[in-house]
């Protein structure tokens, strides 16, 4: 006769039990399906530190994945696409872990924001606790709207205005304008920064835009190469932009030509005559990094006009440099700096095929 193993809310029988251990054991399917088969032994009122002993899954680990994957199946009731879905399969159960305090609603925001941003678990605790505090308020602030990027943005904006070291407030100015998804929040943000750049007490150049790429499968961007760093004006004769043809974003090329892909972030899209060059880290201005790295910039060459919260690059005698200006009449303006790329990291390969490592 086999025995059942029972609680109050459900049982299962010890055959099955084993059969959900050894599972566990071989770490068959991904961490959804660990979660689930952890719930549905502990539902059936088997200890934790049983599984562990039988699995090598710990205790908090089974939390960790028995909560993360409730997350996940909220995501799926909430209408998430399937690339969303398979993202956070990734595996991603502690980014997911951390939305567990939001709302269904709220949960699929958070989560969107988290898979354009690539943010780790830090940083997805801070986008569900600024999503959190602001669903609390009575009504969106000034300038920001209801929307994940805007509410994580609006965190960073107030706790910016209370910094009063140019260092604290910059590096909170630049990660709200990063979140950002509003034009009106954007504002909002740099006008924080036009803010310091006016103070007396605080006269240093605005921060450079430096980015990092972290995912390879973003969305590309094709752009024209105009050289490497030193340049002349020289370089940019008869460079033509480049237009893509959707809905697959099929690139043309007409004549000779290299060319560089670079994710679709919105500063790229909005730019009007974009351009590539590469330079070292000794090209750039108020550089003190010991270290020489290579970078990809990326140039308008259309927006000409100047303004003290940006980089342009400048024609000095023939030579082109990336500079600030601090006054309108310092230099001939060829373009304004949009974004500094740096390589790629590149992860340790052995680790990526422990995914409880990953887990933890």
């Amino acid at each position: 006769m086999t025995d059942n193993i029972t609680d109050n809310n459900t049982h299962i029988e010890a055959e099955e039990k084993e059969e959900i251990m050894r599972s566990l054991l071989h770490k068959e399917g991904n961490w959804v399906d660990w979660g689930k088969k952890s719930q549905k032994l502990q539902k059936a009122g088997i200890n934790p530190q049983e599984i562990f002993e039988k699995t090598g899954l710990q205790n908090s680990q089974q939390n960790l994945v028995i909560v993360a994957s409730q997350v996940y199946d909220s995501l799926i009731l909430s209408g998430a696409k399937e690339t969303t879905l398979e993202y956070y399969q990734g595996p991603r159960s502690d980014v997911l872990y951390e939305l567990r305090i939001l709302n269904h609603e709220d949960r699929l925001k958070a989560a969107l924001v988290c898979q354009e941003k690539a943010l780790d678990v830090d940083g997805a605790k801070e986008v569900a606790k600024a999503i959190k505090h602001f669903s609390r308020l009575s009504q969106p602030p000034t300038g920001f709207t209801p929307h994940p990027g805007d509410a994580v943005a609006y965190q960073y904006w107030k706790s910016a205005k209370q910094k009063k070291t140019l260092t604290d407030r910059a590096r909170l100015i630049a990660e709200g304008l990063k979140f950002a998804s509003s034009e009106d929040a954007r504002n909002q943000i740099q006008q924080l920064l036009s803010d310091i750049v006016n103070s007396e007490s605080l006269v240093n150049a605005p921060l450079l835009p430096v980015y990092r790429l972290e995912e390879e499968d973003q969305l590309p961007c094709i752009l024209p190469v105009v050289g490497s760093f030193p340049l002349s004006p020289d370089n940019l004769e008869n460079i033509t932009p480049l237009e893509s043809q959707e809905p697959f974003g099929v690139v043309s090329l007409h004549e000779p030509l290299q060319i560089v892909s670079i994710p679709r972030w919105q500063v790229i899209l909005l730019a009007k005559n974009p351009v590539v060059a590469f330079c070292n880290t000794t090209d750039l201005p108020n550089e003190t990094q010991v270290k020489p790295e290579n970078l990809l910039v990326v140039i308008d060459l259309e927006e000409k006009t100047w303004d003290i919260t940006n980089y342009f690059l400048v024609n000095e005698g023939g030579q082109l440099r990336l500079k600030w200006l601090s006054r309108e009449s310092e230099g001939e303006i060829i373009g304004k700096l949009l974004v500094i790329l740096k390589q790629k990291k590149i992860l340790d390969e052995a680790n990526l095929e422990q995914p409880w490592q990953m887990d933890d």
